[in-house]
């Protein structure tokens, strides 16, 4: 059986599988970057918009093909794939616009004589990359370093071959140099071997705790940079003014979009206790109100998670937390399918000594905490190992933003939930990982900042 294989989680059917590559090829991928790495080094940035723009334009004209590829493979519902590309598609356009200035050398004012560094591209990077957002994932590695000049080697999450093959094409078809981005299906110890092979600079990674643990280890035994964006378990803090239409909106989508199974999700529902019935009422009201069906059809509202293992494995965590006194405030009716559904979950009553105190729902489970007040919001969100996005609501912005300040996380929203774009970085800290990816940070996540000073003469 094929290590990477395309199994639709609304039937569970198998519909494609990928070989491992053999040894030449990887030696030929590894050859091929390498050698546009060097030629990318004689050229600006300013020589590869156009073409980034291309691969923009190449993604809208096969958003429908793109969609579907991705709900097939992974379960998402067919409206938020197309949202996803739509993103992917600015991203580029942002890159291919703002990246040559934000290249552009970087005066310092010394008085030791006129200095300044240069911001270059520093080799090849190995992409390893998750499920959840097949494009977007992938996208947001490339889109920064393609400008930059950084060709990319991509290991796609072992359910979603199909949907990284097509992204290969696309930017191939856009006219982008061969080398630019190749996709492979490494074993994991042909990644191991890739990552420590020094054609490969560095290693971009989204994904588990334990994925990105042992890709660290192996890139940083061979002194390679990595970023690191690992999982979340954000808190979404409400507090005693919230606007109760701000807070209906945000909870609708809170701990639904992408059937839960979003790293920045907000996994902790923490409310000021003036506001706890309400929110329990109006978060019933989201998953009572959901739709079971084919991902494929718009009015669908729930789909089956991206796999049967990840809906076992949740099953697990679930069945865990109320072994250890978590109280089902509500839970979604059976499902009839033989599709990969979970049944949408709130919980109440967990505690420090919960094991889902401090761990990552991957999917429709919303735990929610009471608490006193502003205080003891702040630190129950800090209370954990995961530093990744945290939501504040509240009708004072300006205290909102206080609270904000005081939480240990990478990214905070206020008065809403996830949200991304090009020039807003991403990225955690604590057990939620290392380093920024999007924005004018995680254009430089991969560049050498190369002094050059001219000494004054005599």
């Amino acid at each position: 059986m094929a290590k990477y294989q395309s199994i639709n989680p609304y039937t569970n059917e198998t519909f494609a599988s990928y070989d491992n590559p053999t040894a030449e090829q990887i030696e030929d991928a590894l050859n091929l970057t390498d050698a546009l790495y060097h030629k990318w080094r004689n050229e600006g940035p300013e020589t590869r918009t156009a073409t980034l723009h291309k691969v923009a334009d190449g993604l809208r004209e096969h958003k429908k093909e793109m969609a579907e590829i991705m709900t097939r493979e992974m379960g998402k519902m067919i409206g938020e794939s197309e949202g996803e590309v739509d993103l992917c598609v600015s991203i580029c356009d942002y890159f291919a616009d703002k990246g040559p200035e934000l290249l552009k050398p970087e005066p310092i004012d010394s008085k030791l004589g006129d200095a300044y560094y240069l911001k270059q591209a520093t080799g090849v990077i190995m992409a390893c990359e998750p499920w959840n957002f097949p494009l977007y994932q992938v996208i947001r590695v490339f889109a920064p370093n393609f400008i930059v000049g950084n060709p990319i080697i991509l290991k796609h999450a072992h359910n979603v071959p199909g949907s990284a093959a097509l992204i290969a094409k696309i930017i191939k078809q856009a006219g982008a140099p061969e080398g630019s981005l190749i996709n492979m299906y490494p074993s994991y110890d042909q990644l191991d071997q890739m990552i420590a092979d020094p054609r490969i600079q560095g290693v971009a990674l989204t994904g588990s705790e334990r994925g990105g643990s042992s890709v660290a280890e192996n890139a940083g035994k061979n002194l390679k940079k990595s970023t690191m964006e690992l999982g979340g378990n954000d808190a979404f803090i409400i507090l005693d003014d919230a606007n109760p239409e701000v807070l209906k909106q945000a909870l609708s989508s809170a701990r639904t979009y992408n059937d839960g199974q979003v790293c920045t999700s907000s996994k902790r529902i923490i409310v000021v206790k003036s506001r706890y019935e309400e929110t329990l009422h109006e978060l019933k009201e989201v998953f009572s109100s959901l739709k079971p069906g084919d991902p494929l059809d718009p009015s669908t509202t729930l789909p089956p998670m991206n796999s049967q293992n990840a809906k076992e494995k949740l099953t697990k965590q679930l069945d865990s937390a109320l072994a250890a006194g978590a109280k089902v405030f509500y839970q979604y009716p059976e499902i009839d399918s033989d599709g990969a559904f979970f049944r949408p979950t709130i919980l109440t009553n967990v505690d420090r000594d919960n094991p889902a105190f401090d761990q990552e729902f991957f999917g429709p489970v919303a735990t929610v905490y009471e608490v006193e007040d502003e205080d003891a919001a702040i630190a129950l969100a800090n209370d954990s190992s995961y530093g990744l996005g945290s939501s504040v609501i509240s009708s004072d912005i300006k205290r909102a933003q206080n609270v904000a300040a005081q939480i240990e996380t990478g990214m905070s929203v206020i008065n809403g939930t996830w949200i991304s774009s090009g020039e807003l970085p991403f990225g955690g800290i604590k057990k939620s990982g290392y380093g920024r990816e999007l924005s004018d940070l995680g254009l430089m996540a991969f560049v050498n900042q190369h002094l050059v000073i001219s000494m004054p003469t005599k």
